[in-house]
């Protein structure tokens, strides 16, 4: 699912809001505006000397202005290339550190937003606001900035000079100022439209390349290949129409512009031509206005262009604006624990998720004592796995009250709660890291290599990793990709038992096991499990035997409470799926 695309105007707010991050770089930029007024005060300072060139030297004959002219050349362009360095390097440095706090926000953004936030948003989306979209604003704070400061000072300085040569001559070019500004208005409002839209196409589009690349071998296997090439096509062709709309746009607005100006050129040769004009203006003035109105067309056509840029990055803006105002994970609570000696109680719990109209779980109550093992088990998409998302505060209950150790879990600073669970679940999470650094994962500062290596050997790691070239150096790709299922998921439980958390969350822990394997980590985490409380998601049986408790649990509901030999004895459900799983 793409991130919706605002509705939103980009309004004075949003630009105010991006002017706070000049701020910091506040004197830097004030170089950079000196910069760039100074190279255009140069290039208008040479414009101006074309009158009395003309009038006082080449007419004439008198040729000492033209030396003394020689002379300055040189000086006035090294002095032209300090202000072009001062100008655009300043202006560069600004507009990358401005990117690069952006992109540092967006990511510590990501990273506390709400799990359901990223249930519902997907990567490819997120991917490219982080990479595309600030992109679109570096532009905007670079490239735009400087064109607009730029061109517009020689614009304003040309025009000061055809004044001050002929105000007569210069007034008819103004009038163009107010068909101009209409032009660009309407073009900046079908700009910001056309960018937002491009936007989305990019999110779509970073979608589908993330999706073929992540499921490659399901694309290979179902022979896919030519139903994900269709549909990227698509959403390729979709971004380059909307692409070549605002190719379009800016065409159009340019030609529009500068059609106008040939105009008012057109009519200010017709006006120089009428005796009482011919009267009043000299060659070297005629030239003199003459070249600045010529002149005056390519900071016209840069100024317009430019416009694009800013209005992209704008809506870039807009679109960032939009997810850094989203809330934060939730924590309101003010109970530190150390550590919890690993009493839980749900209390009447029922939770819906966000998007489902129907409840996940209705009303579950249980209570599990410090060190005691409490397995759930039932088909898929009973509640299982639901309630350990609650436990570490994934969610919250729509409902009722889940305890740690006598205190409403709402209450525990986030931090502190998740400090009391090591979760091991069938999905497996690991880094483009080494096997030591993957295993010691948020905690790579605070254990010793001696035990990281305790934890592997309960976890039977270290078996697979005595083959590596590099030991536990090995870097293992993306999410553990040079690594079989089974061998993630024994780096995912020496996580789990290096964290020595009290509470233990086990959600199909062993599922990608092998049997061998299977039966020795199930005898790893036994031993593990007599010293802290354990929540167990399981769909085979004969792990959870031994449980103290065993729920089973169907279509959110508790539906069965024992021991396995109680439960066995009741012949209801639990009875049945060990049946169908011991049949043979």
């Amino acid at each position: 699912m793409n991130i919706p695309v605002t509705k939103k105007p980009v309004t004075k707010k949003i630009i105010r809001r991006f002017l706070t991050y000049l701020r910091p770089y506040k004197v830097l930029f004030l170089v950079a505006i000196i910069g760039m007024i100074g190279y255009s005060a140069v290039d208008t300072f040479v414009f101006m000397q074309l009158q009395p060139l003309i009038d006082n030297s080449l007419n004439t004959g008198n040729y000492n202005y033209l030396k003394l002219a020689a002379y300055f050349v040189v000086p006035l362009f090294l002095l032209r290339g300090v202000f072009n360095f001062m100008g655009t390097y300043t202006l560069e440095y600004v507009g990358t550190k401005i990117v690069m706090t952006m992109r540092q926000e967006l990511f510590d953004k990501y990273i506390h937003l709400p799990t359901e936030f990223h249930d519902h948003t997907s990567s490819g989306a997120l991917i490219s606001k982080i990479i595309y979209d600030t992109e679109q604003i570096r532009n905007a704070a670079g490239k735009a900035l400087l064109t607009l400061v730029r061109e517009g000072a020689l614009v304003i300085g040309l025009l000061a000079v055809m004044f001050y040569y002929s105000w007569q001559l210069s007034l008819i070019f103004l009038f163009i100022g107010p068909i101009v500004a209409l032009i660009v208005t309407y073009v900046s409002k079908r700009f910001r439209k056309v960018s937002k839209a491009i936007q989305a196409a990019m999110g779509s589009l970073t979608s589908s390349i993330e999706q073929a690349v992540k499921g490659h071998k399901v694309v290979l296997m179902h022979d896919g290949q030519a139903l994900e090439s269709k549909r990227f096509s698509q959403r390729n062709n979709q971004n380059r129409q909307q692409t070549m709309k605002l190719v379009t746009s800016q065409i159009l607005s340019v030609s529009s512009i500068q059609i106008i100006a040939s105009i008012a050129l057109a009519v200010v040769l017709f006006v120089a031509s009428t005796p009482t004009m011919v009267e009043k203006l000299t060659i070297g003035v005629f030239m003199n206005v003459l070249v600045c109105m010529i002149m005056l067309l390519k900071p016209l056509k840069m100024l317009t262009t430019v416009n694009t840029e800013f209005q992209k990055g704008m809506a870039a803006c807009a679109s960032i604006f939009e997810i850094l105002d989203n809330e934060d994970e939730e924590d309101k609570g003010e109970i530190e624990i150390a550590r919890a000696s690993g009493a839980l109680a749900f209390k009447d719990v029922s939770f819906t998720y966000p998007t489902k109209n129907e409840p996940a779980l209705k009303n579950v109550s249980f209570e599990v004592k410090p060190g005691q093992t409490i397995a759930l088990v039932g088909r898929s998409g009973s509640g299982k796995s639901t309630m350990s998302n609650l436990l570490t505060r994934f969610y919250a209950p729509s409902s009722g009250v889940i305890e740690l150790d006598g205190h409403n879990i709402q209450d525990i600073k986030l931090r502190s709660l998740r400090k009391q669970f090591a979760l091991v679940s069938q999905q497996v999470t690991l880094f483009n890291d080494t096997i030591a650094n993957n295993i010691a994962y948020g905690k790579q500062e605070q254990v010793t290599r001696e035990q990281i290596e305790r934890a592997s050997d309960i976890a039977h790691v270290t078996d697979f990793v005595a083959k590596q070239s590099q030991g536990f150096d090995t870097l293992i790709g993306e999410n553990g990709l040079m690594l079989s299922g089974g061998q993630r998921q024994r780096i995912a439980i020496a996580r789990a038992i290096l964290a020595d958390a009290p509470i233990l969350i086990l959600d199909e822990a062993t599922s990608a096991l092998d049997t061998e394997s299977e039966k020795f980590i199930q005898n790893a985490l036994d031993e593990l499990q007599k010293s802290r409380t354990s929540i167990v998601v399981a769909h085979r049986l004969s792990t959870i035997e031994s449980a103290d408790l065993i729920l089973v649990v169907e279509d959110g509901q508790i539906i069965e409470s024992g021991s396995h030999h109680d439960l066995l004895n009741a012949d209801g459900m639990y009875a049945q799926l060990h049946k169908m799983q011991f049949a043979g």
